[in-house]
């Protein structure tokens, strides 16, 4: 996926032509407690740059005040419309009267094996709604957040679902994930920031060659903006994928990865460089989702 523009979005951010440029956010903050000291410490003593808030999760209030008591971690809102398993009880922080679109028979969030259903039944003013809940949860805990992501929702899943995000981010002066065409282009020719370069996602990647697959890739990542969306995680058996996170958080705090970073030369940042673009673009909620 090279960048079909003669700057990169590295280069908007005010890095070198040249520079190898990383953002690696820890995707989950919140789901349950073994994710969230796996992700604050990938931070605090890994590689990982910043990671994403889910708010309905049972480990939200937990996170939220890790966040409190550590202002220097940058974090974004990992928008949250789908739960990971059945076992999972994530409900929406509005009311289910007014979003009876977003849930399952159950009552609960789609679970990820049924994405297909929520995006076939799902409302757009009920999504703006729950969307909206999420984010002025977290501002009223007193957190300052710099972006929005989705949970399972790669760019929001549906184009109209990607364009109230980008109003609601722009209302409150955030940034947006962004990483697939056509969305990709649409920002930048607004001039805005996005990934340069091919997105990684850790469930992706094979569990038993993830040390050697994140060593390769960071050898090889290409000049620009890249970014890595990991899960890292303590290795509990009632956590979602937690062999997925365990393999995350025991790279992301390894030696061997410190290493690589300083002999490749690769600028780890994260996105409050992103927002302080995206915040800037004045016009971009003017004519864009109402």
């Amino acid at each position: 996926m090279p960048t079909p523009y003669s700057v990169l979005s590295s280069e908007l951010l005010g890095f070198g032509p040249e520079a190898r440029v990383l953002i690696i956010n820890c995707d989950d903050f919140g789901m349950y407690g073994a994710v969230n000291a796996a992700v604050v410490e990938s931070i605090e003593r890994g590689i990982a740059s910043s990671c994403s808030l889910m708010v309905p999760c049972p480990g939200a209030a937990e996170a939220m005040r890790l966040l409190g008591r550590r202002q220097e971690i940058p974090f974004g809102i990992h928008l949250t419309l789908v739960r990971d398993t059945v076992n999972d009880r994530w409900r929406p922080l509005t009311t289910r009267e007014r979003v009876p679109s977003l849930l399952d028979g159950t009552g609960e969030l789609f679970t990820s094996d049924r994405i297909s259903e929520l995006l076939a039944n799902a409302q757009v003013d009920e999504v703006a709604c729950e969307l909206r809940a999420q984010v002025t949860a977290v501002l009223d805990a007193g957190l300052a957040p710099t972006h929005l992501d989705w949970h399972c929702l790669a760019d929001g899943g549906r184009e109209d679902i990607f364009d109230a995000t980008v109003a609601l981010a722009h209302e409150y002066g955030l940034a947006v994930r962004v990483w697939l065409d056509p969305a990709r282009r649409r920002m930048r020719q607004r001039g805005l920031p996005v990934v340069d370069n091919p997105f990684v996602d850790s469930f992706r990647l094979d569990i038993d060659t993830k040390a050697a697959t994140y060593a390769r890739l960071l050898r090889d990542l290409p000049v620009g903006l890249s970014e890595w969306a990991v899960h890292p995680g303590q290795a509990q058996a009632h956590v979602p994928g937690w062999q997925v996170r365990r393999t995350d958080y025991e790279f992301l705090t390894s030696p061997q990865a410190r290493d690589l970073l300083d002999r490749e030369g690769i600028v780890v940042t994260d996105y409050r460089a992103l927002q302080r673009a995206w915040a800037g673009d004045v016009d971009l909620g003017s004519d864009w989702y109402t």
